[in-house]
Order: structure tokens, then sequence, then C-alpha cells
């Protein structure tokens, strides 16, 4: 008798544990991404207004484009290209641009970001 109480409580548990997992995990969407080169905030671009944006520093040469609710890199000069291959993206873990020191940071997310912790 015991036993059946103690596997009910461990599947109620797992199935607490798992749905809170996937409301944590859900995708979200940003209100805005902030331009950060060397270090520096450059400007802020809001998600709901299509623009596009080009830095130069002496580190290189980026584009970023807005377009849909989306942002993404959609020019750079660097020699991998990483910042490109990200894509659009509408919320989630920064893009970065290592060589030319460009990162773009999502504001206005609703829950804690998994990269973050």
């Amino acid at each position: 008798m015991k036993t059946k109480i103690w596997v009910g409580i461990l599947a109620a548990l797992v199935l607490i544990s798992a749905g809170l997992s996937l409301w944590l995990l859900r995708p979200t969407q940003a209100v805005a991404v902030e331009i950060w080169s060397e270090g520096k905030l450059v400007q802020t671009l809001s998600l709901t207004q299509e623009q596009s944006l080009t830095v130069e520093t002496e580190s290189g040469k980026n584009t970023v484009t807005v377009s849909a609710g989306k942002v993404a890199v959609t020019e750079a000069d660097c020699p991998d290209h990483y910042c490109m291959e990200r894509g659009w993206c509408s919320g989630g873990a920064q893009i970065v641009c290592l060589p030319n020191r460009l990162v773009l940071r999502f504001v206005g997310q609703t829950h804690v970001d998994g990269v973050a912790g």
C-alpha cells in the first residue's frame, strides 16, 4: 500500500516538473534589441518598426536589419560570418560578432533566458 502512494507522489512530481520546464522554456518575443559595439551601447531598435542600421568601427562593419518583428545581421565583413548564420531572431540568446566586437541583446522578454540562467 505504501509503495503505491510513493509511486503516485513520484509521478505527480515528474508531471509538475515537466509542465514547469515547458512553461519556463517557452519561446518568447522581445520588444526591442540593444546594439552594443566595443562595450558601448550604440542604439536601441524597436522590433515593431522595420529599419536598418550599419555599425562601423575600427574592428569592422556590420549591418543590422529589423523586419517583421525579427532582427538579423544581414551584412558583416568578419571572416567567419557566424553572426549572419544566426538568422532572423525575435528573442532568446544574444547575437554576437566576436571579430567585430558587436553584440545584439534582446530587451523586454518576459522570462529568464535559459542561456543567462
